[in-house]
């Protein structure tokens, strides 16, 4: 399924394909209201690999290469659940192995673990609602009516 601001679904793709073996392809996406871009990308992908490259592609990476190592998420959770460290003294700890994290990536680790106190989110002091405020002593409004 594509995403809903596509401007061609897997169909629209493929009839696209279909008009441009016969006519130019900036006609055919002038026809369609897509710019010419578009559709040599969809035209390209169909010629290297057929109706399969005419489908979504998932838009996540592949890899990851600056993501959090494993044993330093299991070093999050264990300090967490064992030792019930904040996340400042746990980025503190890691620094301390020799291992930089921010503390909002550790906090962000905590959250994905279901780790995060229910008392860290809500605030500390309650807001009280200020009063109406009414016009300076001595400041005159005036309406004029007309």
């Amino acid at each position: 399924m594509s995403h809903r601001n596509a401007p061609l679904s897997f169909e629209g793709r493929l009839r696209l394909v279909q008009r441009c073996q016969q006519r130019p392809i900036s006609h055919v996406a002038a026809e369609m209201g897509i710019s010419r871009a578009c559709a040599s990308k969809w035209v390209n992908r169909w010629r290297r690999h057929g109706e399969l490259g005419l489908h979504d592609r998932p838009s996540t990476p592949h890899h990851s290469p600056d993501a959090t190592p494993a044993w330093v998420i299991e070093r999050i959770e264990t300090w967490r659940r064992e030792k019930k460290w904040s996340a400042n003294r746990i980025t503190h700890e890691l620094a301390e192995l020799d291992f930089r994290i921010n503390r909002r990536t550790v906090t962000r680790h905590l959250t994905r673990l279901g780790l995060v106190s229910a008392g860290s989110s809500t605030p500390a002091v309650t807001a009280t609602p200020s009063p109406a405020r009414s016009s300076p002593a001595g400041r005159v409004t005036w309406h004029i009516w007309t």
